[in-house]
Parts: structure tokens; C-alpha cells; sequence
């Protein structure tokens, strides 16, 4: 039995841990495998950030979980090279609330659209600025104006007191990375994709991307639906869907060479609340979900209309929206009913596949 640097035992399936992290988009990965000549450098690669009391502790290792997943685009660093000028603080580019039913088995994952209007409430930033609850912002602009613990806080107030449990944040260089190391991706589409914004122009049929495409897939917007942000979720949720069937077929655990070049990339610009900043953590949260599949995860839009006069942006649909929170405070599955007739972007890509 392997045991990292804190002492802490490290459950194992045969010799490998798998490793749980989403960024991107989301992003859900699982990795391990690492020997402990590998150990701290995956470690080095984690970032952690200090939420202290705005998190709950799970009660148990089979309760019900939910973790924040912050992909940021921030152009600082090697973000820059990946997606060009802007701003180096970055907002959220793509923001997912994963919550995982008690037992461990099933879980749902609840994007919320980065132009959806949101009433910010008071928060303090990690830096210890303590910012005053304004009304009507951008969802985006939260984590951009307070970092992950106004992040953290803005969820929780739009989702009627859900608590978060875990926080996770993914840079574009390390989704880009990732995709990278797992041999790039498989795409067929319907429609061609013409983004001048992005730079992506694919047109219709085959291709295989790598990872600056597949990082510039699940960002478009301008080339997929109306342009709004609707239509590049149900691409992500697309993309999503085939990474976690990707991962968890299980031919990466017979490739320890490969399963480390994926676990380095997946562990670059990671940042993580405190818990988890290590591998072992990582590790054990993982190990507790090892079950999951692709089929297990129910993909979902926070339900929303566009606000009357703007089509850019969204508010939150009065009488759905509410079903979904209460469903997952209850861990519940989400009603069927809760997801059906509010705002949509059908994107028409098409199928997304990962090879391997």
C-alpha cells in the first residue's frame, strides 16, 4: 500500500489510484498510477487556495458531494499563449456545480451559463478585501471581481443554500495539456464551425483536434447555435460526456507511461481548496467514485430565459431553476420536467468521441 508524504494511507485498485479532476470545462479526469518517485512532482503541480469555514466538510465518504468546478480565463501566464491577450485575473469561462449522489454511484452536473444574471452577495476575496452584495451582475463577473471564495458564495445563494463541499479551477493551458497527453480528440460535424473570434474554422464532416483545438472547441460560442452561451454548454456537455467514457474505459491503467504524462498535464494549473491541494487527497476522493461512468452522470443547463431586451443575456426561469436546486439539496435526481421548455442553443456538431 502506497502512503504520501502526509503519512496518509492511499487506497489502491491493484497497484493504481485514480485521481478526480475537472476543469474545464470542467472537467471530471481520473488519473494516478504514479509511483512515489512521481509522487511530488504531481503534488508541485497542485495549487491550492484557502477557503477556511465557506466549505462544508462531507459527512461521509459515501454522503452526497457537490464540487465547484471553475474553468478561468485568465490570460496570465501560459494561458496567454493559449488564448491570446486579455485580462491576466480572468473570469469564469465556464462554471459547473458536480454534485454526487450519497452511495457515489450517480451524480449530476449543472452548468451555469457565464451571462446569466445573478445577485452577487457579500463575500470576502482570499486576499481578505471584503466586498459589499450587489444586485444584477453577470455570473462571470463574480470570480472575476472575488476570486474562488465569492465563487463559492454566489453559488450558493443562487442555488438556495446548496453547500459546496470542494472547489476545483482549471486553466486553459492545462485542458489544452490534458487533451494533449490523451492523443487529442475525435470529432464529426454536422454543421462546419466558423469562429472568427476563436480562430476555429472546421468544416463539416471528420477531424481529429489537438489540444489547442479541442481547448478552442469547447470555447467557441460565436460558431455554434444563436452565438449565445447555451449552444457551446450542450457542446461541452458533449465533449464531457465522451472524456469521462474516455477515462474511465480503464486502457490507460495497462499504460503506466502514458497514464503519467496524463496525470502531470491533468495536475498543471490546477488549483484546489486547501483538502485537496495534494495527491492523496485527490486520490482518496476519486477512490470514492470509482464507479461513475459517463452513463452515470446526468448532464444538465441551469434552466434559464433570455431577459427580456438582450439576447446576450439570461436570468435564472423562476419556476424551474428552483426545481433542480431542490431536487440536489434533497440529492434527488433532477426532474425531467424542471429542464424542458426554457432557453436553448441546439449547436448542431454533431458527434464527439475521444480515441483510445
Amino acid at each position: 500500500m502506497m502512503h504520501g508524504p502526509r503519512g496518509g494511507r492511499i487506497p489502491r485498485v491493484g497497484r493504481t489510484a485514480r485521481i478526480v479532476l475537472c476543469s474545464l470545462l470542467g472537467v471530471l479526469l481520473l488519473i494516478g498510477g504514479a509511483a512515489a518517485y512521481t509522487w511530488h512532482r504531481l503534488n508541485r503541480n497542485i495549487s491550492g487556495v484557502e477557503l477556511g469555514s465557506l466549505l462544508t466538510p462531507a459527512a461521509s465518504a459515501t454522503s452526497d458531494l457537490n464540487i465547484l468546478i471553475v474553468g478561468s480565463d485568465s490570460r496570465a501566464g501560459k494561458n496567454a499563449t493559449r488564448a491570446g491577450g486579455g485580462d491576466a485575473t480572468g473570469r469564469s469561462d465556464t462554471t459547473l456545480l458536480l454534485h454526487v449522489y450519497g452511495g457515489r454511484k450517480k451524480a449530476a452536473l449543472v452548468s451555469i451559463p457565464r451571462d446569466t444574471i445573478v445577485d452577487r452577495p457579500a463575500c470576502t476575496t482570499a486576499s481578505g478585501t471584503e466586498l459589499a452584495a450587489r444586485e444584477g451582475v453577470m455570473f462571470n463577473s463574480v470570480y472575476e471581481t472575488g476570486g474562488a471564495p465569492c465563487a463559492v458564495a454566489a453559488v450558493e445563494a443562487l442555488s438556495g443554500g446548496l453547500r459546496v463541499n470542494h472547489y476545483v479551477e482549471v486553466g486553459f493551458n492545462g485542458f489544452a495539456e490534458l487533451m494533449d497527453a490523451l492523443g487529442g480528440t475525435d470529432i464529426t460535424l454536422a454543421k462546419p464551425i466558423d469562429d472568427q473570434q476563436s480562430g476555429l474554422h472546421l468544416p463539416a464532416g471528420k477531424h481529429h483536434l489537438n489540444g489547442q483545438q479541442a481547448l478552442d472547441l469547447v470555447r467557441t460560442r460565436h460558431g455554434v447555435g444563436n452565438g449565445s452561451d447555451l449552444g457551446r454548454i450542450q457542446l461541452q456537455h458533449q465533449f464531457l460526456t465522451a472524456l469521462i467514457g474516455r477515462i474511465s474505459g480503464g486502457r490507460l491503467l495497462s499504460d503506466p507511461a502514458g497514464l503519467f504524462e496524463v496525470a502531470d498535464a491533468a495536475t498543471k494549473s490546477l488549483t484546489t481548496d486547501s483538502s485537496l491541494a495534494h495527491v492523496g487527497d485527490l486520490a482518496s476522493l476519486a477512490y470514492s467514485m470509482r464507479g461513475l461512468t459517463a452513463r452515470d452522470v446526468q448532464m444538465v443547463t441551469l434552466p434559464a430565459q433570455l431577459e427580456q431586451g438582450d439576447e446576450d443575456r439570461l436570468v435564472p426561469d423562476a419556476a424551474k431553476a428552483p426545481k433542480v436546486w431542490d431536487a440536489l439539496r434533497g440529492d434527488r435526481p433532477v426532474p425531467d420536467d424542471a429542464l424542458s421548455g426554457t432557453a436553448s442553443g441546439p449547436n448542431g456538431i454533431g458527434q464527439v468521441v475521444l480515441p483510445g
